[in-house]
């Protein structure tokens, strides 16, 4: 229901009911959002995966209160990229690293083993989580 008389689906929309403070999304309402920004990141998120890819790390990060997940590069350079693949994702979720570490957008899925993240660098190197 819309609050305070503003109209529903308007800029400001309620987060979906029983989800902690500062949680913002669940499922598909997380799809293409940034994790921290929509709370789903610290202490609600958690490595399921690393992979080591050359000199960087790849490492899954997977939150149960979002039902999300997301890819995050560290030890990276500049070019370097992490993209993830899952029930929900899109070419459009995919970012390029500019610093040392990035990570992508979140993905909607039911469970952790559902996403793969992958990396490739400059140097050529590329790989993926298992």
């Amino acid at each position: 229901t819309p609050s305070e008389g503003e109209p529903a689906g308007g800029a400001s929309e309620e987060p979906a009911a029983g989800l902690p403070d500062g949680v913002e999304c669940r499922g598909d309402e997380c799809a293409g959002q940034n994790p921290d920004a929509m709370g789903c990141g610290g202490e609600y998120a958690r490595t399921v995966t690393t992979t080591a890819i050359g000199t960087a790390r790849v490492e899954v990060r997977y939150s149960e209160v979002c039902s999300a997940a997301w890819a995050r590069l560290t030890e990276a350079g500049p070019g370097d990229t992490v993209t993830i693949t899952g029930s929900a994702a899109a070419a459009a979720q995919n970012g390029q690293v500019s610093v040392t570490e990035a990570y992508t957008p979140m993905v909607a899925v039911e469970k952790p083993a559902d996403v793969k993240a992958c990396a490739t660098l400059t140097s050529g190197t590329k790989g993926c989580t298992a």
